[in-house]
């Protein structure tokens, strides 16, 4: 089994740390993935990431996971509220998947509450800003071990 975990991020949070700071706070991108990296590494995991603003590169992120990465962990952006593209993409992956959020979308305006990766995600990290990071790493471990 192998041990890799992929990390995805979508549209916009290449921003984070200057966007919309009371909504998802002022850490950056890169203090977020360097939280999943260490929790990872405490689980004897690797984490691989990528964002992206476009649709089609989280789609071919996640086809090239299949048979390759023990896990997913994504934090699509508003891709999660109609890429359906990244639900079937998702639906095709075999392992482990835990979709992840900053705010609490269900908190908020009421067209973010329909998510499409929730459906095929084993689980759901929301509204606790950067230690959802940590969190999303260790459902990954447990649903491993």
């Amino acid at each position: 089994m192998t041990s890799t975990v992929l990390l995805l991020h979508g549209p916009n949070l290449n921003l984070l740390g200057e966007r919309e700071p009371e909504i998802y706070g002022s850490a950056t991108l890169e203090d977020h993935v360097a939280t999943a990296r260490t929790a990872a590494e405490g689980a004897g995991l690797t984490l691989e990431h990528l964002q992206s603003n476009h649709e089609g590169d989280l789609v071919e992120a996640i086809h090239g996971a299949r048979g390759r990465c023990a896990a997913i962990i994504i934090n699509p952006g508003a891709l999660t509220h109609y890429a359906w593209s990244l639900h079937d993409a998702l639906a095709a992956y075999d392992g482990i998947v835990v979709e992840l959020h900053l705010s609490n979308p269900n908190a908020r305006e009421p067209w973010r509450h329909t998510s499409v990766i929730s459906p095929v995600a084993d689980g759901s990290i929301v509204g606790f800003g950067g230690h959802g990071y940590a969190l999303a790493v260790e459902a990954v471990r447990w649903k491993l071990s």
